[in-house]
């Protein structure tokens, strides 16, 4: 099954173009069927780009994806223009009366702030506690996962003395994971952050489980069930070339950067850099789409209700 988006939105035509199986409204609408409901939280100030490379993932999946973009209330995007977002984005006062099988919060280039100095702290702190009654499982990415992990369980994120900055290879800690499955002992994932959470204050603080983790980088991917989330801190999103734009854009502005380690085939920027991950980035995100289909109740009104697992 496609995922369904409107047939005007960016990514409808990219991911058409690459083959992924995408469905404008007005046909899915006749399918006698209950697609799966996912809200992505769109923090990412290049909004387009963030749009795509998550419904790219989330519709690979056999199942109907209806796919909501969701915008923080009184946060005024200053990169993407008023039209696409009037036009496809629904604030969350908006759509806090509404329930989702699943909700992706991205991350946002804000890490250096103390997160009660962020500008929306307030209301995304209403959207966590919101997910608890209406979202059925949420998945929390970079700044969007440390701000998840920190909320619910107080864990802190600490300041990189650089950037964590390339493509890190990541051990497989917990292979009986449904999160994990069929994936190797280990995979490579794009990295590119200036703050870490430390595992000796993950395990401290209770209730989670490191699924992925690099010597290098630290956790990855941790498993927080009594929340009902996923947090990832690195990028299995990444197109091919995002990490090679930060660089780029970094090196035009002066600021000083490394060479994004692992990336370009020789460690030299003048050879086309080589997607590692892709394989790995979509089974996650397949094995989370299949878990919430699984364990999601048929009856939407349900969800947030009760944490019944609902396969059989």
């Amino acid at each position: 099954m496609p995922i369904k988006l409107p047939s005007t939105l960016p990514a409808y035509s990219v991911l058409r173009q690459e083959g992924v199986m995408v469905m404008p409204e007005q046909v899915a609408g006749k399918q006698d069927i209950r697609p799966l409901r996912i809200g992505l939280l769109n923090l990412m100030p290049k909004k387009i780009q963030t749009e795509t490379q998550f419904a790219r993932l989330i519709g690979a999946s056999p199942l109907q994806i209806e796919l909501t973009l969701i915008r923080m209330s009184e946060h005024i995007s200053k990169t993407t223009s008023a039209a696409h977002m009037e036009s496809f984005y629904r604030s969350f006062q908006e759509v806090r009366d509404r329930k989702f099988d699943g909700l992706i919060i991205t991350g946002a280039p804000i890490e250096h702030l103390p997160f009660d100095q962020v500008t929306y702290w307030e209301e995304l702190k209403q959207v966590f506690d919101w997910t608890q009654t209406h979202v059925h499982n949420t998945f929390g990415v970079c700044w969007g996962g440390m701000a998840m992990i920190n909320y619910f369980h107080g864990v802190k994120k600490h300041a990189l003395a650089e950037k964590a900055f390339g493509c890190f290879r990541h051990s497989n800690l917990a292979p009986a994971s449904p999160y994990l499955r069929g994936f190797s002992d280990d995979c490579v994932i794009p990295v590119s952050r200036w703050t870490e959470m430390r595992q000796t204050e993950i395990a401290a603080a209770g209730g989670l489980t490191t699924l992925l983790g690099s010597d290098e980088v630290g956790p990855c991917l941790v498993e927080d069930a009594g929340h009902r989330a996923l947090y990832i801190f690195n990028h299995f999103e990444y197109d091919s070339d995002t990490l090679k734009q930060e660089y780029d854009r970094d090196i035009e502005n002066g600021t000083a950067i490394h060479v994004p380690a692992g990336y370009y085939p020789g460690d030299d920027p003048a050879n086309p850099p080589q997607n590692r991950w892709r394989s790995h980035a979509h089974l996650l995100y397949g094995n989370w789409i299949s878990e919430v289909y699984l364990t999601t109740p048929f009856d939407m009104d349900e969800i947030g209700r009760s944490s019944t697992d609902l396969r059989v």
